[in-house]
């Protein structure tokens, strides 16, 4: 069967329990092809053997993101019910101002998507993970936003060893640096939120470079939607109410071994 770019394939050798989109076609030095992919609904990067993937049907895929959209409509009726009831809706607040930086572009558009549903101030940049160091600083300067999501894909090469080593991870290193970077624009929580990392990211690494919040402390794989839900609960929560890691935790599909953090003050404010 033939594997061309932006094929949605599972692989057979792990009985294609996780959907991918081609990224990439590379041919080895000894003429044979792999595929860089990109997980479907996850936030993996991975590659295959071409011989060992397989296409999944048109309607497995269609049935696979209408499951995914249902679960973020589902989240944002319930959410905005919650802010329509709440004391603080018959008044004018502001809710913190987002800048997602999301090295996977389809996940960059849905993210932008369900930040404008939620109704938040959101500012959604697709930048490559390695690149994300370097124009961080000029983005926090040009939008000012209370609370900086810094995610796209990641995973560990050697799974299950070599845990504290940098280099045994996709994008965590790029993830650590893009933090370093931010926390000399903002030096703290108060002035900037942060959270980064994807599937499987070195989480202690990340979070000593300065993260509020950060994945994969259980070195798993976490969903498309974990990182919006940090910035969601952050953005819409009143500045003297602190949100824990905990807190965050609950929220996450895969609970504290996804998503978990020191924690931070939120960002929502009255306008008087």
């Amino acid at each position: 069967m033939y594997i061309k770019k932006g094929d949605i394939v599972g692989r057979k050798s792990y009985g294609k329990d996780l959907f991918f989109v081609v990224d990439k076609i590379l041919t080895t030095r000894m003429n044979k092809k792999f595929a860089i992919l990109k997980g479907l609904n996850i936030r993996i990067v991975a590659d295959s053997p071409i011989e060992d993937l397989e296409i999944i049907d048109k309607e497995t895929v269609i049935n696979s993101i209408k499951l995914l959209d249902m679960v973020l409509e589902k989240r944002i009726a319930s959410n905005k019910k919650i802010m329509k009831t709440d004391n603080f809706s018959r008044q004018m607040i502001y809710t913190g101002k987002i800048l997602h930086l999301d090295g996977d572009k389809k996940y960059s558009e849905k993210s932008a998507r369900y930040y404008k549903k939620m109704g938040l101030n959101a500012i959604v940049k697709n930048i490559a993970e390695n690149r994300q160091p370097q124009v961080v600083v000029p983005l926090l300067n040009k939008y000012n936003p209370d609370i900086l999501i810094i995610t796209g894909h990641d995973a560990m090469l050697k799974n299950g060893s070599n845990f504290n080593n940098i280099y045994n991870y996709r994008n965590s290193r790029h993830f650590i640096n893009t933090v370093k970077e931010a926390r000399k624009w903002g030096a703290n929580s108060d002035k900037l939120v942060i959270f980064a990392g994807a599937c499987q990211s070195l989480y202690e690494g990340i979070m000593s470079a300065g993260a509020d919040f950060a994945s994969s402390p259980g070195r798993i794989l976490i969903d498309f939607v974990d990182p919006l839900i940090v910035a969601e609960k952050i953005a819409i929560t009143e500045e003297y109410r602190f949100v824990s890691g905990n807190e965050i935790s609950r929220e996450i599909k895969e609970g504290p071994k996804g998503v978990s953090g020191i924690g931070a003050r939120g960002k929502s404010k009255i306008l008087r």
